[in-house]
């Protein structure tokens, strides 16, 4: 992750109270610091007073390829200076609304407000990007405050998700599920909206990419698998050979077309060119970043992979049945899951492969983990796309009946009957998205940057 710092100030201070620069430089830098000590590499430039200089230091950012520019106002700066050319950026733009005394009580000295007034200045420059209409996120609190770094620092995560979509490779292997509509979106639309580009796989592709899998391949991978997992009930070496070439064969191809997603049709996986349906391959992806959905839909899975880019702890996911004696709801798929978020060891067995032509696979389920996420749907409606974003948690699972499914439970926060009745109005598809570790307003933040409206549903919603 990359940002452009850009330091707002006024011309005027600089001609009638120069010597209190050299003391913001040091706090500009101390802020650059802190969040290149959160991994994100920062792109300085000049304090920037008037038009040209704003112009000069968004080209350098552009120039960079930043994937967002974080502001700070250094004092007050005339919104008329910058506003138009931040207006104009494609870059997503975060307003981090900061002062570097920490203490201004009536203890405080009145010398101290020459270097703590940007707050005015934030405002002033708010105001006018609200009337262009440019999104922005904004950060407000003391900077050497933890909470407040790793809020800016979301935004930052956010905005590179967003980035990571375009231009980014979308594997569709086996086509669309025949008559399944809400999440079906042409090639084209995916490309204009997103910049994201489907590439559908070829028989005769995966049939020599089969040729290239090595014993020593998949020997090794079984020796993975075996690590990862416990068996659940045995089944056959060769059966586990002949699963694992299918799933070598998928991550050859990814590889080869440098995909950073995948979606699978489980019935007609076999028309093109895998042996079976490879189960475990696909979570393997998710756990190395690669996003998925199921059935032929390349958007979940392209804002899967987006996701994942930032947020490891990332999973497909389907809502399939009610508890409506618990509150909450059992979310599951065939075989599919990031293992990362798995709460225990992997379970691996022979699924009857009843759906589709193939051999039966070897599959590894799990539970998911407990703890808070959010739940995530990208659809689109009439008046074009949008993100439904809920806040829900994850339930630990009690008993082992469900061994040998992919299996979570999650509680939104709100009663399950009104949650699914605003994720249907909203018109959200059946396919979704778990994110950990994340907050609504990143996501929201995330949503932004696409020009895609996010749909917040909490328990404050009406």
């Amino acid at each position: 992750m990359k940002i452009g710092l850009l330091p707002l100030y006024i011309a005027l201070y600089d001609e009638r109270t120069p010597e209190i620069r050299p003391r913001l430089d040091d706090f500009y830098n101390s802020v650059a610091c802190l969040i290149e000590e959160q991994g994100i590499s920062v792109i300085k430039s000049s304090f920037c007073r008037v038009r040209h200089e704003f112009e000069a230091a968004i080209k350098l950012f552009e120039a960079e390829q930043v994937d967002a520019i974080v502001t700070l106002h250094m004092a007050y700066s005339p919104s008329l200076e910058s506003c138009d050319v931040l207006k104009n950026t494609y870059l997503p733009l975060i307003i981090f609304d900061t002062t570097q005394t920490k203490d201004f009580s009536d203890h405080q000295i009145p010398d101290e407000i020459s270097y703590c007034h940007g707050i005015h200045g934030v405002m002033d420059m708010c105001n006018l990007l609200n009337r262009t209409q440019k999104n922005f996120a904004i950060c407000a609190g003391y900077y050497k405050d933890e909470a407040v770094i790793k809020k800016l620092c979301g935004y930052i995560k956010a905005a590179s998700c967003a980035n990571a979509l375009n231009g980014s490779l979308v594997g569709s292997v086996g086509e669309n599920f025949k008559g399944m509509g809400d999440f079906l979106i042409s090639d084209e639309d995916l490309k204009e909206n997103f910049g994201v580009t489907v590439v559908h796989a070829c028989r005769e592709e995966m049939a020599a990419l089969s040729q290239e899998v090595t014993d020593e391949e998949i020997n090794l991978e079984i020796e993975k698998d075996l690590q990862i997992g416990e068996i659940l009930a045995d089944f056959d070496i060769k059966q586990h050979e002949a699963s694992i070439k299918a799933d070598l064969t998928l991550r050859k191809w990814t590889q080869k077309n440098n995909l950073s997603a995948i979606t699978i049709n489980f019935q007609t996986v076999t028309d093109a060119g895998l042996p079976t349906m490879p189960f475990m391959e696909t979570c393997r992806l998710m756990n190395r970043g690669i996003g998925y959905a199921g059935e032929g839909d390349v958007i979940t899975a392209s804002f899967t992979g987006a996701l994942l880019s930032c947020y490891p702890e990332t999973s497909f996911v389907e809502i399939f049945c009610p508890d409506w004696e618990h509150d909450s709801l059992f979310i599951s798929h065939m075989g599919e899951m990031n293992y990362r978020v798995a709460d225990k060891k992997i379970e691996l067995f022979e699924k009857e492969f009843i759906f589709g032509d193939g051999i039966n696979p070897i599959a590894g389920t799990a539970a998911f983990k407990p703890g808070a996420a959010i739940f995530v749907n990208i659809f689109k409606s009439h008046d074009g796309f949008k993100l439904f974003l809920s806040p829900v948690t994850v339930l630990k699972e009690s008993t082992n009946n469900f061994a040998g499914n992919i299996r979570g439970w999650i509680k939104p926060s709100m009663p399950v009957s009104q949650f699914l009745e605003q994720l249907s109005i909203a018109g959200a598809t059946h396919h979704s998205i778990l994110v950990y570790n994340v907050s609504v307003e990143e996501l929201s933040f995330f949503a932004n940057c696409l020009d895609v409206r996010p749909v917040v549903i909490n328990s404050e919603s009406k």
